[in-house]
């Protein structure tokens, strides 16, 4: 067995473990999806930063800086933006709320299409991003193992961790898996990068071997103040309304901890995307002209088996820690706005428990044929993410500025988004901006105001 095969290895028991000792506090329903409401602000911290740092924010940061240089790490840079804002401004108010999930907060205020509609564009923006961390995982495995994994082989090793972990110990196991993943990404990736740089000759060597152009070292020239201006547009606004980063607030054991967990959660992400676009800096210096998506798969094959094997279970650790919480998300909104609407009658708590494993484990079947069917779901990401400025502008008028709101704002705030972004992908003649986020908070925001004017209705149970 190879170095880079028996570290990833013993790292995948190493997660098994955890996830059998995190089954004595994984107790009932609510143990499972939402771990009894107990994380300290400790554990808050690295979920939000195990859920940011997946294949986006370390491979595709990479890859965009093997041609716009380090400007590309901004992207984590956003997400951490994001994870600060909502710490400072709503994780407190939604640990306070004692819900389980965004539509469940929409359901206490607006109509019940309101609700529906909340419910179905979670789901879609969740299971879409679930099922890229197969495709990541797949690929990741692939590109730095190619002798044992293929795409579609990484992809089933890949799902089977994410789901074994997740049906074992719920999201106690989630929690507790992110403490060892957010020190394995670290280590391996900080390792990696300071090995690559010193294989490459040092700083003034890559320097001197790079392609002609000042962009390399620029703060934001590389990509451009327009992307990195929608990277931050973006992550904070799905910062908000995302069921898996709101769901880690849901779970706090009270206001404080999902405060500072945020906080301290936006801290750890930061560094990283500069990290992982070191990668892409070193591959342009040294291997010009290849796939800049191969960018940081190439600089690690060329280190010692042992910084590899690193590497890689750092690079992997981002993608299991990422799929994990999204695949807890996808189940939530599932059981409580799905399931327990449509079949209301009491069950007992035990066969709750394992009718949360029987349909997390439904979302991870269908999730992963979505996975293998629609390789270039990578490309939708932002896209989809995009969605959740309608949801982010009603979230924040109903905790803070209920009068506004109407039965109706809910519904056709949410139809709103969906509808410009179908707008977006169908009719190239209204991309009048850089991307899509720039036009989505104004259609939303004026979607929300022409409710207020005609729907009289006032909202119940304004929070």
């Amino acid at each position: 067995m190879s170095i880079p095969l028996a570290i990833l290895a013993g790292y995948i028991v190493l997660l098994y473990v955890v996830s059998w000792v995190a089954t004595k506090r994984s107790r009932g329903i609510l143990g499972f999806l939402l771990a009894g409401r107990g994380f300290p602000a400790g554990i808050v911290a690295v979920m939000v930063a195990g859920l940011a740092i997946g294949g986006a924010s370390t491979i595709g940061v990479a890859e965009n800086a093997y041609t716009s240089g380090i400007s590309a790490g901004w992207y984590n840079g956003a997400w951490a933006a994001g994870a600060v804002v909502v710490g400072l401004v709503a994780a407190g108010r939604y640990r306070k709320l004692e819900v389980s999930t965004v539509p469940e907060i929409l359901g206490r205020s607006y109509d019940t299409p309101g609700r529906i509609i909340g419910v179905v564009g979670q789901i879609i923006i969740q299971v879409v991003i679930t099922s890229l961390q197969y495709v990541a995982g797949g690929a990741i495995l692939s590109a730095l193992l190619p002798d044992v994994f293929t795409p579609r082989s990484g992809m089933l090793v890949s799902a089977a961790t994410f789901v074994g972990i997740t049906l074992i110990g719920g999201y106690w196991a989630a929690g507790l898996s992110n403490v060892i993943n957010v020190v394995v990404i670290y280590v391996g990736i900080a390792a990696g990068a300071v090995l690559c740089v010193r294989q490459a000759g040092g700083p003034a060597a890559i320097a001197a071997a790079l392609p002609p152009g000042e962009h390399w070292l620029d703060p934001v020239g590389g990509v451009g103040g327009a992307l990195v201006g929608a990277w931050f547009a973006v992550m904070v606004t799905q910062a908000f309304s995302t069921q898996a980063v709101t769901q880690i607030a849901f779970a706090a054991k009270d206001g404080r901890s999902a405060r500072l967990g945020f906080v301290l959660g936006g801290l750890l992400i930061f560094p990283v995307g500069f990290i992982c676009a070191v990668f892409g800096i070193v591959a342009a210096s040294r291997f010009p002209g290849i796939t800049p998506a191969l960018a940081l798969p190439r600089t690690l094959l060329a280190l010692h088996p042992l910084a590899a094997g690193l590497a890689l279970a750092g690079l992997w650790a981002a993608d299991v820690s990422t799929a994990v919480g999204l695949l807890l998300g996808s189940s939530t909104l599932i059981i409580e706005d799905v399931w327990k609407r449509l079949f209301p009658r009491e069950i007992t708590e035990r066969r709750q428990f394992w009718l949360s494993r029987g349909i997390t484990l439904l979302i991870s079947a269908v999730t992963y044929a979505l996975a293998v069917s629609v390789a270039g779901i990578l490309k939708t990401l932002l896209l989809g993410l995009t969605l959740t400025a309608s949801y982010t502008i009603v979230l924040l008028f109903t905790i803070y500025a209920p009068r506004f709101c109407r039965r109706g704002s809910a519904f056709w705030t949410i139809l709103a988004g969906i509808v410009f972004l179908a707008l977006w992908q169908l009719v190239p003649q209204i991309r009048i901006a850089p991307h899509p986020i720039y036009l989505a908070w104004p259609v939303g925001l004026l979607a929300f105001f022409a409710v207020r004017l005609i729907d009289r209705r006032p909202i119940s149970h304004a929070q």
